[in-house]
């Protein structure tokens, strides 16, 4: 499967962006689907995790409360609300599917993950 991230954007703090992850060569409904970002001069890092067949999502403390991930199935799209936005959260933000699934609260390395999207800026001011 083909990734194709999109969405990003500029943002003041407290703002709200929503990042989309197209796939393309199969269906996104049978692949966990997560997020992650990666900040100038550090490693790229889980932002959440969304198991297929309707399973469990799990979320970086960091983001709890505040981004939410959906999925369209007739758009075969994975998509990440992102709303209270701080100047903590600029990075690449890349997607990433696997055939894998997780253990609720089980943070998933990057290595778990086969499929990977180019990536999308997101920059907040503050």
């Amino acid at each position: 499967v083909q990734l194709q991230a999109s969405g990003g954007g500029s943002v003041q703090a407290g703002g709200s962006l929503r990042l989309s992850c197209a796939a393309s060569g199969g269906r996104f409904s049978l692949y966990t689907a997560a997020w992650f970002r990666q900040a100038p001069g550090k490693e790229r890092e889980f932002v959440v995790v969304s198991n297929w067949a309707g399973g469990i999502t799990s979320f970086d403390e960091s983001v709890k409360g505040r981004f939410t991930i959906s999925r369209n199935s007739a758009k075969n799209t994975v998509d990440l609300q992102m709303n209270s936005l701080k100047p903590e959260d600029t990075a690449v933000y890349y997607c990433a599917a696997t055939r894998s699934r997780f253990s609720s609260g089980l943070i998933p390395h990057r290595d778990r993950f086969e499929h990977w999207g180019q990536g999308t800026q997101v920059t907040v001011s503050s």
